[in-house]
């Protein structure tokens, strides 16, 4: 988007014409490139690198089938985060009143889920494994 608008504002420039639609409309996509540039750069940072934090303990997971996708979303019980995955784990059951064990792999800044993994809370053994 950055690189769009820089192309259509250079190319006006050595044109000699300033049609004010298209400058406009690239000033604004140049505005809004370098707005998710400022958002996601932090945190595209670590997923590049592959420096992780791994955020542990009691969770609870809910299945959220609003529209047309569904998402589970991992409730840490210890830290009240929420973290959401776009596949549903295959479990027995669902719900604030079921407690598992889970493991979330998020970037540093705990704006990007990696995996899960969810243990069985009095045993620790490993019920599943998603991405």
């Amino acid at each position: 988007m950055v690189i769009g608008a820089l192309f259509f504002l250079i190319a006006m420039y050595f044109d000699k014409e300033y049609p004010l639609s298209i400058l406009g409309k690239s000033l604004g996509s140049f505005l809004v490139g370098v707005l998710l540039l400022w958002i996601t750069l932090p945190s595209l940072k670590y997923v590049v690198l592959k420096d992780y934090d791994v955020v542990s303990g009691k969770c609870v997971i809910e299945i959220d089938s609003s529209g047309r996708s569904s998402d589970a979303d991992i409730e840490m019980l210890d830290t009240d985060e929420i973290f959401t995955f776009s596949d549903i784990p295959a479990l027995d059951a669902y719900g604030k009143s079921i407690p598992y064990y889970c493991k979330v792999t998020v970037t540093k800044d705990h704006m990007f889920e990696i995996s899960y993994k969810i243990y069985n809370p009095k045993t620790r053994k490993l019920i599943l494994t998603g991405k």
